[in-house]
């Protein structure tokens, strides 16, 4: 059985002061080419306060410059990134992956991290990396849940329009009118 978490979204205006009270790891020193903050997990010798339910780390890269850093991330993780800004490229392949596009890497248990470069300044990706959880999956569309009933439930809390979904309906994309 899954373990549902709740939180507390909180009003905007307090974003700025918790974005204060993320950790900051700078890879290069302070005065170099990127910083991390470090939502959850650890990066760079900095460690977050936030203790997520089993392994979860949660990343945000910014690259004022460009330049290569390698993420630890422990063997077998499933891990990802998400390019909000600019252009990456992974390990030692020179293909460079654009903004808005999601990189998924190998769990593989002799893998220990990732090298990302950046190859256009201001570039930006978060990285999320998790420990596997083993369970049944079952998917039905872009619903994945850990057995048939979860997934009827949802399907009827996004036809409702309750218990998340309640702006499903109305909400647009902003990128995919631009």
């Amino acid at each position: 059985m899954s373990t549902i978490l709740s939180c507390r979204i909180l009003p905007i205006k307090n974003w700025g002061r918790i974005s204060t009270l993320i950790p900051t790891a700078y890879p290069d020193g302070p005065d170099g080419a990127v910083k991390v903050k470090v939502i959850s997990g650890k990066s760079h010798g900095v460690e977050s306060p936030v203790r997520p339910l089993g392994g979860c780390w949660y990343f945000h890269y910014i690259f004022n410059g460009k330049t290569t850093v390698f993420q630890d991330i422990p063997p077998s993780w499933t891990s990802f990134i998400y390019i909000l800004k600019g252009k990456v490229t992974v390990g030692s392949k020179s293909l460079p992956y654009e903004a808005f596009h999601t990189l998924v890497f190998s769990a593989d248990e002799k893998e220990t991290g990732v090298t990302i470069t950046a190859v256009e300044d201001q570039t930006e990706f978060l990285l999320i990396a998790g420990e596997p959880l083993d369970q049944t999956v079952f998917q039905y569309g872009p619903f994945v849940m850990t057995n048939r009933e979860e997934i009827q439930k949802t399907l009827i809390d996004y036809r409702t329009g309750q218990n998340g979904f309640e702006k499903a309906h109305t909400w647009k994309s902003k990128i995919a009118h631009e």
